[in-house]
């Protein structure tokens, strides 16, 4: 049976934001449990790693008692399903969002009907973040993209973040 207090939040985190940080926080006051699903997609080159992600999500959130993380492969209501949550959390910044949210949302539902999704609005000050914006930014290097960085990633994800692009060039 799944558990309609356990939530999980599934994305690619590949940088995890402080939109990301904000969704969980919320969601982690809301629910008894939050499992955070970082998605593998094959077809996808991301930044960072699975395990990079994975161990930069756990320093973040260790503040928060009753969110873990894990990374799957594969469809995300299937990954809820595995994990026995009740809830797929989700978040959006705008009516873009919304659109591509509900489209998504109906057809997890006939995927898997047991399963709730439930959607938290970003924050106002969290609107605008997006990967590819703090990519380009990171891109820039130097201390301006470090000290601009700030404003959308947390301070533990600047360096690394910065690093995978000095070292790609």
């Amino acid at each position: 049976m799944l558990d309609p207090h356990h939530a999980v939040y599934v994305g690619s985190f590949d940088p995890p934001t402080l939109g990301h940080l904000d969704i969980l926080e919320r969601g982690a006051r809301i629910y008894t449990k939050v499992t955070v699903g970082i998605g593998i997609n094959p077809g996808k080159k991301p930044l960072f790693s699975p395990e990079e992600r994975q161990q930069m999500l756990n320093e973040l959130l260790a503040p928060l008692p009753n969110v873990e993380v894990k990374y799957f492969q594969g469809l995300a209501v299937n990954f809820v399903e595995e994990c026995g949550g009740g809830v797929m959390l989700r978040g959006f910044r705008t009516l873009t969002d919304v659109e591509a949210e509900f489209t998504m949302s109906l057809a997890n539902r006939t995927l898997a009907p047991e399963i709730e999704t439930v959607f938290l609005m970003a924050s106002e000050k969290y609107t605008h973040i997006s990967s590819s914006l703090i990519k380009q930014i990171a891109q820039l290097g130097g201390d301006v993209a470090e000290e601009k960085l700030n404003d959308f990633v947390p301070k533990l994800v600047v360096s690394p973040l910065l690093e995978k692009f000095n070292s790609n060039t």
